[in-house]
């Protein structure tokens, strides 16, 4: 190539250098191979995001790798072009580091991600927000705990922030859209498919909800074993606290909470029966000075509110308590209640009891289930509380 057709290259790319939004650059940092993110960061310091891939930057002085140099003396624009394509076909957003929507939550830890892709309601990355998650291959008993617990915890004016997994995840996204609250989904995946596919009717619930799923992988990213640690790190750096409701000691929920640990974030850990293997998890963690929760106080007196989620914590929770306290004391006052025992007591024990008709029995018995207070067991009904 002759020195003039050299020229006419610099000068095209420098024409189209001024055409591509800021979006285009960030995107094109992110696709630097073998780059860790904080080195990335170091050259958006040195030169500036866009004059880094300005044709005539010197770059021979930097540590790189011929692969890198070339990487950002030559960026592959058309894809580039395709990754914005796509993120529009899938009715996401690309929100770079330096996007005033960015989470600042996130741009605290040690390797952030430096383009973000988000579906839904992008003001939520900035609302405080609680992480929730847990084994797959959860338990009855851990998947009803992570949808009460969440429901409590969007009741307090939190954000519910998980990972779309099957088990405790699933069961924190749907607790959350129960109570009309807001939840974030961070995936592993392009944004433009939902692993597993059997959470597709969540997915769409999460946004029709006013919710969010991000990621940090371009669309067309499939599922790969790799790819879940570092959405972890993300579940863990939105959040202030991370909350393992269920967990093997081999359980991903541990890299989680490993992660949150080295973020300088609270680690909370939900206990349950030795016999429970899918706890273990937990049960080490607790073991290891994370604090074990078995109510939403646990967590609430550890994280410092913001301002407007902590008004609206202290307001619905002094209605709640006062509600509580007052319902609570209506029904441990019931004679029905005062008519089943700890031990098993056969329906027809507690119609003798009460001398109430049998209809009204079970009737107020369901309701006495429904609020906790009595369990159904084979033979009759216990007292719980």
């Amino acid at each position: 190539m002759s020195i003039k057709d050299t020229s006419d290259v610099v000068a095209r790319q420098g024409s189209e250098h001024k055409d591509r939004s800021e979006g285009h650059y960030w995107l094109a940092l992110k696709l630097i191979p073998r780059l860790a993110s904080h080195k990335k960061l170091t050259l958006v310091k040195l030169f500036g995001v866009t004059q880094l891939f300005h044709p005539s930057q010197e770059l021979s002085s930097l540590s790189l790798s011929q692969k890198q140099i070339t990487a950002i003396r030559a960026p592959d624009w058309q894809k580039i072009s395709h990754i914005f394509d796509a993120t529009q076909r899938c009715g996401s957003a690309i929100i770079p580091i330096t996007d005033s929507r960015y989470p600042l939550q996130l741009k605290q830890i040690y390797d952030p991600p430096l383009v973000l892709f988000v579906q839904g309601n992008v003001a939520l990355l900035n609302q405080q927000q609680i992480a929730m998650v847990g084994s797959r291959n959860a338990s009855v008993n851990g998947r009803e705990n992570a949808f009460e617990f969440a429901q409590l915890l969007a009741n307090s004016g939190l954000v519910v922030t998980s990972g779309l997994a099957l088990g405790i995840d699933g069961a924190a996204h749907k607790g959350t859209i129960a109570v009309s609250g807001k939840t974030i989904a961070v995936v592993a995946t392009g944004l433009d498919q939902v692993y597993p596919a059997r959470h597709r009717l969540l997915a769409k619930n999460i946004l029709d909800n006013n919710g969010a799923i991000i990621s940090e992988f371009i669309p067309g990213t499939p599922p790969k074993p790799g790819h879940f640690p570092k959405r972890n790190r993300i579940i863990s750096g939105l959040s202030h606290g991370v909350l393992v409701v269920e967990a093997t000691i081999k359980s991903g929920s541990l890299i989680t909470a490993r992660c949150a640990i080295e973020q300088n974030r609270d680690v909370f850990a939900m206990p349950s029966t030795i016999n429970n293997s899918q706890a273990k998890g937990c049960h080490w963690l607790i073991k290891q000075g994370a604090k074990l929760v078995d109510d939403i106080a646990d967590i609430i007196d550890e994280i410092e509110l913001l301002p407007e989620n902590g008004l609206n914590l202290t307001l619905n929770k002094e209605k709640k308590q006062t509600s509580e306290k007052s319902e609570k004391q209506n029904l441990f006052n019931d004679s029905l209640l005062a008519s089943v025992g700890y031990e098993i007591t056969p329906v027809d024990i507690v119609v003798s009891r009460s001398k109430l008709p049998i209809d009204v029995v079970l009737t107020r018995l369901t309701m006495l289930e429904l609020k906790g207070l009595v369990a159904t067991v084979p033979g009759g009904y216990l007292k719980v509380k």
